[in-house]
């Protein structure tokens, strides 16, 4: 048999060059390859092309190879909070491809699986469809996206053995399963590396066949981009306080038995207000179905966080899996409800909030792929942005991320529906606010209705 087992990363990435592509496993900072990263930091390759959900942080996981200028074009669906690879991508010095976190984890299962394209219904109507080929099912449309190989994928699993069979923990298999399929050459990093045998065949998760390479990896920091305990739901800002108003208010949008998928910000408040006795399972995409609260101090786990990179816990009946199984539920219209952050609502249901151009670029995340595929999308947004500017728009100024895909719109100021023809139908008033309020603070114009009820909240 093959020895596939190497002392350390040193000598498991001795033949990687400058000029490689690269994909590196993780999501935020779980499940990234911390002793990979660390040794191509050493190695000094620079000329890149690195493939990855998103880059860590500024001094943690790739973001240590962007600030050596080591990566010279990152494919990413997400930025984040990553100041320097935001400064590099809008100062032109880093060649920056942004694809739909589902498209980018489909890319990849694609590669391992020998197809070298597919169709999907992310980006339709976006910059992102420039240039690409449209073809219509069942009255759909759909882009062709191609296929997302790598001359190394880097990943890091919780146990592996010297076959290279892999088990991941928690949150941590995200994007590292397909990635290990996808690369011509695959070094796996474990935690534990066990004797033949030592694994059970039923709870493998990447089987050693897409393994070239393994090494037991060692001090491990396991950094916690948001470290988030029930503690901090104490005390509130005032820009905080307006938010719990619309959590509150979309906690009543979600029936008992409900899939549910809460986007970044605002609406994992929501959670936090499902009223108890209520069964609602949480998706997040980057692989939990079945979010708990945030968990008390002694809880916290690392490798357990939900998309906004928090930290939280699982309820009974939980289930863990990859991203590209995340989308397929996302694609395949599984999710009853999805509440997603907005910067712009147009009076069409067009939705805008991933990027201010030449200013601000967090990248669409998974936010594409859900307003393309749910039936239910809810935006939960303040109504006004800091300068005092309306969000809710006649047309949207910002880039899109999906066309006429928003039903409803929460905002601290009011309940507002998208007619099936197009405008605001305003429903709800927030306790205290008038409707002349909302209709100074909306730059479109409003349809009102007869009497509109104050709003609904949960206590």
């Amino acid at each position: 048999m093959k020895n596939k087992v190497f002392k350390d990363a040193q000598s498991a990435l001795f033949d990687v060059p400058s000029g490689a592509t690269i994909m590196v496993g993780g999501f935020g900072l779980a499940g990234i390859p911390e002793n990979a990263i660390s040794e191509l930091s050493n190695k000094g390759v620079k000329g890149l092309t690195c493939i990855s959900n998103e880059a860590g942080v500024d001094d943690f996981g790739l973001g240590i190879l962007l600030k050596n200028k080591q990566i010279k074009c990152m494919i990413s669906s997400f930025i984040g909070e990553n100041e320097v690879f935001e400064e590099q991508l809008l100062s032109g010095d880093l060649e920056v491809k942004l694809v739909p976190q589902g498209t980018l984890a489909e890319r990849i299962r694609a590669a391992g699986a020998g197809i070298p394209a597919f169709f999907t219904p992310a980006g339709v109507g976006t910059e992102v469809a420039v240039g690409k080929e449209i073809r219509t099912f069942q009255g759909k449309d759909y882009l062709m996206e191609e296929a997302l190989s790598a001359d190394f994928a880097l990943v890091k699993a919780w146990k592996g053995d010297l076959e290279g069979n892999l088990i991941f923990h928690g949150t941590a298999r995200n994007f590292n399963p397909m990635m290990a399929q996808a690369g011509k050459i695959t070094v796996a990093e474990v935690e534990e590396l066990l004797p033949l045998g030592a694994l059970d065949p039923d709870e493998i998760h990447v089987s050693g066949i897409y393994v070239q390479r393994i090494f037991q990896g060692k001090d491990y920091q396991k950094r916690i981009e948001h470290r988030t305990t029930t503690k901090d739901l104490v005390h509130l800002s005032v820009q905080d306080s307006q938010k719990e108003i619309i959590a509150k208010r979309l906690a009543l949008e979600i029936k008992d038995g409900d899939y549910v998928n809460l986007g970044i910000g605002i609406p994992t408040m929501v959670a936090n207000y499902i009223p108890k006795g209520m069964r609602v399972i949480l998706q997040s995409e980057n692989g939990l179905l079945g979010i708990g609260p945030f968990p008390d101090e002694d809880q916290v786990d690392p490798e357990l966080i939900n998309a906004g990179k928090q930290t939280i816990s699982m309820i009974p009946g939980a289930s863990l899996f990859s991203s590209v199984d995340s989308f397929a539920m996302i694609r395949g219209a599984h999710i009853d409800v999805t509440i997603l952050g907005g910067m712009e609502v147009s009076e069409k249901g067009d939705l805008a909030n991933w990027k201010i151009p030449g200013k601000q670029v967090k990248g669409m995340g998974g936010a594409m792929d859900l307003v393309a595929s749910a039936p239910n999308i809810i935006v939960a947004m303040l109504h006004q942005s800091k300068s005092g500017r309306s969000k809710l728009l006649k047309s949207c100024d910002l880039p899109l991320t999906g066309k006429a895909c928003v039903r409803r719109v929460v905002t601290d100021l009011a309940v507002i529906d998208i007619l099936q023809e197009g405008g605001f139908l305003l429903v709800e008033r927030a306790p205290g606010i008038s409707v002349e309020q909302i209709q100074s603070a909306t730059e479109a114009e409003l349809i009102i209705r007869g009497e509109i009820r104050e709003m609904d909240i949960i206590l």
